[in-house]
This record gives C-alpha cells, structure tokens and sequence, in this order.
C-alpha cells in the first residue's frame, strides 16, 4: 500500500525521491543500500582499474598505499551502517579481486593467505573493527551493566 502525503511550508513542497545521498551515504526508500553499494562499486572498479595499470610500474608496497587511498577510503567509509548488509558480498569480491591483481595471482590461490602476506583486513574483519572502533570512542552513548540493574557483579561496568 502506498501513502501519498505532501510536506511543505509556504507553498513549497519537498518533492518524493526513491533515494537521497546525506554526507556521502546514499538512502533508498525501502531502507536498503542497493544504491549505495551500486556507486561505491563504480568507485571500487576505478580503485581496482588504477592498481592494475600502476602493477607493471610499481612494488607490491606502492601498490599497497594506492589500495589504501583510492580503495580502502572508500570501502571504510560508512561501513558501520552497511557493511551487514546482503549486497556487501558485491564488495567483498571486488576488494579480493584488488588484492590478487596487487599480487598478481588469479583465483587459483586462496584470497586468506593473500590478506595476511599484505596484512589486510578482510571485509567482516574491518566492519566489526569499525564498530568497536565506534563503541570505544563513544562509550557514552551506551549503559552499562550497573546502571542496568542493581546487583553488584563481577561484570558491572561491562556495557
């Protein structure tokens, strides 16, 4: 069922979009990131087309700090809101594909061994670093067991 309603002052309304981007986070209208996944491809594509035309150019270090600028700053952006969702496996693939084009090597070898010699974080790995990253810098935001309940346990100041 689909609700038409306006919102408006003064005569002027706000128009109905399937999707906004807000500080670089595109939102659809069925709180999916289809679209956000669907740009930041575009933007990984690009990433993983610049690291294999500076492969024949450069050292596996060089080409490290290409993936870091161009690929790894726009995966990590706004991760901690869509890196659980079902369409991030798109991006998973796209960043194995970076890594076996830095080392040169097609599917044949296993893309864990190739993330550990390059010491990167996989996909899961570096979301769930993202969320303790932002649970730890705003332990604020968050209760803790003492506040919780009033029983003093060994585990009360865990959140």
């Amino acid at each position: 069922m689909s609700v038409n309603f306006k919102i408006g002052f003064n005569n002027n309304f706000i128009t109905n979009s399937s999707y906004t981007k807000f500080l670089g986070v595109t939102m659809d209208n069925n709180l999916s990131w289809n679209n956000h996944i669907d740009l930041l491809m575009k933007k990984l594509s690009t990433a993983c087309y610049i690291i294999r035309n500076a492969k024949t150019y450069m050292s596996t270090s060089s080409l490290k700090m290409i993936y870091h600028a161009f690929f790894h700053s726009s995966m990590g952006y706004g991760i901690i809101f869509w890196g659980n969702s079902l369409c991030s496996s798109t991006i998973l693939a796209c960043k194995k594909k970076a890594i076996r084009i830095m080392e040169g090597f097609g599917n044949e070898v296993p893309r864990r061994n190739l993330f550990t010699k390059l010491q990167i974080l996989s996909l899961t790995s570096q979301y769930m670093l993202s969320l303790l990253m932002f649970v730890v810098q705003n332990k604020n935001l968050f209760s803790t067991n003492i506040e919780n309940h009033n029983i003093d346990t060994r585990q009360r100041n865990n959140l």
